[in-house]
């Protein structure tokens, strides 16, 4: 049946009962900007979202498959006789913008997808260790860097085939068995390529090939020489020295806590490494520089910026105790032997005395026997009848030892005894950026006069003020090969920014949190987010969006309506403001009354046909025939609050008691 020309252009509703409507039957022109107005609970909601909205999606579901109706459910049909000529529906109600924390501004307008693009292939790599510009390692660095690990040191050479990919992978495994290759890194576990193990299609997983096995010694260069070309040739540039064991020079006591990882990984590149650290790092891709990809995420907090860890102030109540008392609490008993000597070894290389008061440590010493040393390697000495026996090793901290016990422990009471010493607070490693070091070590340099006009970070420009951003982007400039790589991303970043600051919302920062927004704040930043997908023909629903907004940003939200509706949408505002009304290109109004008084079309038309409507009471408002009076006296302003009344059936204390 062919579609009648009317149904292009308008939409017809007829017998819509809803809620509190009377058999309402109404055409609406498409294309337009339509203002439903009226008293309140006179059923300008019933009509927008619970007849017209509720029925486009309802037709959408019904479009699709079985199996994908299945899924979705089924949404109960509107009390309304016909429907005709209705677009695809979208409604921005004025709703909070739910609650998972790791949703942001930036995230749900997409800027931060952008960001992450033009930081990967536009900014400026940096060491995140001393800040030197990142250059491409030698072949004969890589080498001496190797060949720089304890004598004695086991190790695996590794190239690098699957970096964070979904999927089980069964063809690689077979791939790597025809060229010879008999193991592979599997996620971290060593496993034979004959017999892989079965992987999660779902998930991501790291395959890094076993090019070699290898022990350092002086004679061992050529055939490292050899494996390192082979696994820089199979890795595409990158390859992994994953560390087996230090040393041994004895036997090791088989209690208490370890000083050191029993593993670790040194990363070789043959073009992203720094060559004053000697440190090799992985290309830069915008998966780094997403708190939500494992590549990205700091790895202390997950990505989240903060932590339920514990809070030193709690761990140390009494800070007039020693260390060896302990003043630590769950420590609970003086430390052993073993444990004494771990302690004591890092009191000597921080040049402390563990007998004096808490109080009375340097604070660097303080952090560093809560939170370890980093990557110092610290020097202990073993005591015994047969004499002495050094070894060493990082020292991880207390903290880092109480937590393991935290997550080790399944026993709900020793968890819950843990728990009373922990608190929520900002991600000591990341400092509540969220990103891992490397990401935080790339910027871009903004113009010289405007906001962040030193090279800023993703963390940095996204702490920005949404104005500030604004400034900072239209002001950047990228030169050479890397100036056309940003071009499109610095388009679509410096577009979203200005329906951001034309809705209103230029005081916010990319890096708010979505439930710390309200409604009206949600509610613009899903229109900004709309205006800028660039959909056409489709019927966009909106929930009194200028509550809360200055009276100085209204045009511009007016201006974004106005927008959306030129690019060939149909936009219905469900709204009380004048402005808005003497904006629009139809309106309709709803009455009499509220409630079981309502449910009526009392006029519709433009602004002078509502005005001249006698039975509209916003009509009446509009012409003039009523207003709002002003009072003739106001309350006297007083600078001291009331005194609050005494509850009844409770006698009132007397004032020097309280």
């Amino acid at each position: 049946m062919a579609r009648r020309p009317d149904e292009r252009r308008e939409i017809r509703i007829a017998g819509a009962r809803e809620h509190n409507l009377r058999d309402v039957s109404l055409t609406l022109p498409k294309g337009r900007l339509i203002c439903f107005t009226g008293v309140s609970g006179s059923g300008k909601s019933s009509l927008a979202f619970d007849t017209l909205y509720a029925e486009g999606q309802r037709r959408y579901i019904e479009s699709l498959s079985s199996y994908a109706r299945q899924f979705l459910g089924e949404l109960p049909k509107p009390d309304v006789d016909q429907i005709s000529g209705l677009s695809p529906s979208i409604s921005i109600q004025q709703k909070t913008s739910g609650w998972n924390p790791r949703s942001t501004v930036g995230t749900i307008t997409q800027i931060h997808d952008y960001l992450r693009v033009l930081f990967a292939r536009a900014g400026e790599p940096a060491c995140p260790r001393c800040g030197r510009p990142i250059a491409a390692q030698t072949r004969e660095q890589m080498l001496a860097q190797v060949l720089a690990l304890p004598e004695g040191t086991r190790f695996l050479l590794l190239a690098p085939k699957v970096r964070g990919q979904k999927g089980e992978h069964r063809d690689l495994f077979a791939e790597l068995v025809n060229q010879g290759y008999v193991r592979a890194r599997v996620d971290g576990e060593v496993a034979e390529l004959a017999s892989p193990p079965p992987l999660d299609r779902n998930r991501r997983h790291d395959v890094e090939v076993v090019i070699d096995r290898l022990e350092v010694r002086p004679n061992m260069r050529a055939r490292l020489s050899e494996s390192l070309d082979l696994a820089l040739t199979v890795g595409q540039g990158t390859a992994i020295v994953s560390v087996l064991a230090a040393p041994n020079p004895g036997d090791r006591p088989p209690a208490g806590p370890s000083p050191s990882r029993p593993t670790a990984d040194l990363l070789l590149s043959s073009a992203y490494a720094c060559t004053a650290c000697g440190v090799g790092f992985e290309h830069p891709t915008p998966q780094m520089f997403s708190f939500n990809s494992p590549q990205g995420m700091c790895p202390a907090c997950d990505g989240l910026g903060t932590r339920f860890d514990f809070d030193p102030d709690l761990l140390i109540p009494d800070k007039s105790r020693s260390f060896w008392e302990p003043c630590i609490v769950p420590l609970r008993r003086p430390p052993g032997r073993w444990a004494r000597h771990i302690y004591q070894g890092v009191a000597d290389y921080l040049g402390v005395d563990l007998d004096r008061p808490w109080r009375e440590l340097p604070a660097a010493a303080r952090r560093a026997i809560l939170h370890g040393t980093g990557a110092a390697h610290i020097t202990y000495e073993w005591r015994s009848r047969h004499g002495v026996w050094k070894h060493g090793g990082p020292f991880e901290g207390v903290i880092a030892e109480l937590s393991a016990r935290y997550r080790k422990s399944s026993s709900g009471m020793v968890r819950r005894y843990y728990e009373q010493f922990m608190r929520q607070a900002t991600c000591t490693t990341c400092n509540g950026s969220r990103l891992a070091p490397q990401a935080l070590a790339v910027r871009l340099r903004g113009p010289v006069d405007g906001p962040g006009s030193a090279a800023l970070n993703i963390d940095e420009a996204c702490k920005l003020s949404i104005r500030d951003a604004l400034r900072f982007f239209e002001g950047l400039e990228v030169e050479g090969v890397r100036g056309l790589i940003a071009a499109e991303p610095l388009k679509e970043i410096r577009a979203r920014l200005r329906f951001l600051v034309d809705v209103g919302l230029d005081y916010l920062t990319l890096d708010r949190a979505a439930p710390t927004l309200s409604g009206g704040e949600s509610q613009r930043i899903r229109l900004a987010s709309q205006i800028g997908c660039g959909l056409v023909g489709v019927l966009y629903v909106l929930d009194e969006p200028s509550i809360g907004l200055h009276p100085r940003d209204n045009r511009r939200l007016l201006a974004s309506l106005e927008r959306l509706r030129d690019m060939g949408n149909t936009v219905i505002v469900v709204e009380h403001d004048r402005e808005t009304m003497e904006a629009a290109d139809h309106i309709v109004d709803f009455g009499p009354g509220p409630g079981v008084r309502g449910g009526q079309v009392v006029a519709q038309g433009t602004v002078a046909d509502i005005a001249a409507a006698s039975d509209s009471v916003t009509g009446a408002y509009l012409a003039g025939r009523r207003q709002i009076e002003l009072p003739a006296a106001r309350r006297p302003i007083s600078a001291a609050w009331p005194e609050p009344r005494p509850s009844a059936g409770r006698k009132r204390a007397p004032r020097e008691n309280l």
